[in-house]
């Protein structure tokens, strides 16, 4: 019996539920695999883009999606304003494991969200990937540290995305997301 290797997504690209063909954006870079994993889901016939804040994210996210053979445009920008059109992009992905949007004072937070929603067509999402609680034996030895006066599903709705829930908490992420009505 021979056992036949199988290729497992991570958990943020699996959870992103990117499909084939879509217009995906990804803000900041978390971890360039899994960037390269996303923009890659939207095959030949998609659009994938990733909008960081500097030279360096922008270097290894154009060294992994190259390493992978996918054509991404990176942009260095700042998270106000995004240098794309309106109602361009079926999903935004924001990569906030290292904390940039909750460290925020909650009007530039509430500023960049309404540029995200802004970019979204009609019927859009967006997807954030943050640190949860740590789960298994990380757990026994790591606290997990949560900023109290930041609530990812309230920023959400006060820029206007309707509905917002939180989707799951799992190995280490928390998935939110959130729709452009």
């Amino acid at each position: 019996m021979f056992l036949r290797k199988t290729r497992v997504e991570p958990l943020p690209v699996t959870m992103s539920a990117v499909r084939m063909g879509e217009r995906v954006l990804q803000i900041g870079v978390d971890d360039p695999r899994v960037a390269s994993a996303i923009a890659a889901k939207v095959g030949l016939s998609g659009n994938a883009a990733i909008a960081v804040t500097d030279e360096r994210d922008a270097a290894r996210a154009q060294a992994a999606t190259t390493n992978a053979g996918i054509l991404v445009d990176v942009k260095v920008t700042p998270l106000v304003p995004l240098p794309f059109d309106n109602d361009v992009f079926d999903l935004v992905v924001v990569h906030a494991m290292r904390g940039p949007i909750s460290s925020l004072d909650a009007h530039a937070r509430v500023e960049a969200m309404s540029e995200w929603r802004r970019v979204l067509r009609h019927g859009g999402r967006v997807m954030t990937i943050e640190a949860g609680p740590a789960t298994g034996l990380t757990s026994l030895f790591k606290q997990h540290r949560t900023n109290d006066s930041y609530d990812i599903v309230t920023a959400l709705e006060a820029a206007g995305f309707r509905p917002v829930r939180v989707l799951g908490e799992r190995e280490g992420y928390r998935f939110t997301e959130g729709m452009k009505s």
